[in-house]
């Protein structure tokens, strides 16, 4: 009778031991697909017509002397790690947010870009814009500029690309004489006056300013 007694303790004691490890090994498998399973950050995507505007600065800037395609291409990438570099930004040749906003290339608004206004109803406060970059004449605008004020007696410098004090000084008389803000920079308003075209990424700078004025006036 003890033996038999002996013998069904030791069956007990192997089946609970059978019984209980397949549940540590399913835990275990549970704990690791939780830590490897992470969610994957968005991928920031440029519009073909950002690359387009993208290639026209590059183009604008010497780095760039293909096609404006709206197309990544090995040129392109090198470009743009040429104007990165030369910026601070990280150089991994293509458009990204950082990229587009040191160009003032107006981002979408699922970019979050800086036209972007939010959409407001009727009980909620007034509609949020982000400010858009300042606007920036690129070096052969400013050479054009220069040779305009030149001729007009307006500044005795050379035309060196560079918004210098001397510059300033005679974009400032040629506002006044044209009667534009006297605010001594280059702006869009000026370029146009003299006659000097503006690239698609200022215009898209420009557009963005009028967005948020609007936005702000409301």
């Amino acid at each position: 009778m003890r033996n038999l007694f002996a013998v069904a303790s030791i069956c007990t004691f192997f089946a609970l031991g059978a019984y209980a490890q397949p549940a540590s090994n399913t835990g275990s498998a549970t704990a690791t697909k939780t830590e490897t399973t992470t969610k994957s950050a968005p991928v920031f995507r440029p519009t073909k017509d950002q690359i387009k505007q993208g290639q026209t600065v590059l183009k604008d800037k010497k780095l760039y002397d293909g096609e404006v395609t709206g197309v990544y291409n090995d040129a392109t990438r090198a470009a743009i790690k040429s104007f990165q570099k030369s910026n601070g930004l990280e150089e991994n040749g293509r458009f990204d947010k950082a990229t587009l906003q040191k160009m003032n290339i107006a981002l979408t608004e699922s970019q979050g870009g800086a036209a972007t206004i939010a959409k407001t109803s009727t009980s909620s406060s007034s509609s949020t814009v982000k400010r858009p970059a300042p606007f920036r004449a690129n070096e052969d605008q400013i050479k054009a500029a220069q040779k305009i004020l030149i001729d007009g007696k307006l500044y005795t410098g050379v035309q060196s690309g560079d918004l210098d004090t001397a510059t300033r000084d005679g974009l400032k008389k040629y506002q006044e004489a044209n009667k534009l803000k006297i605010t001594g920079t280059l702006n869009a308003v000026t370029l146009e006056r003299m006659g000097i075209a503006l690239t698609d990424a200022q215009k898209a700078n420009v557009a963005a300013a009028a967005a948020y004025e609007a936005a702000k006036n409301k």
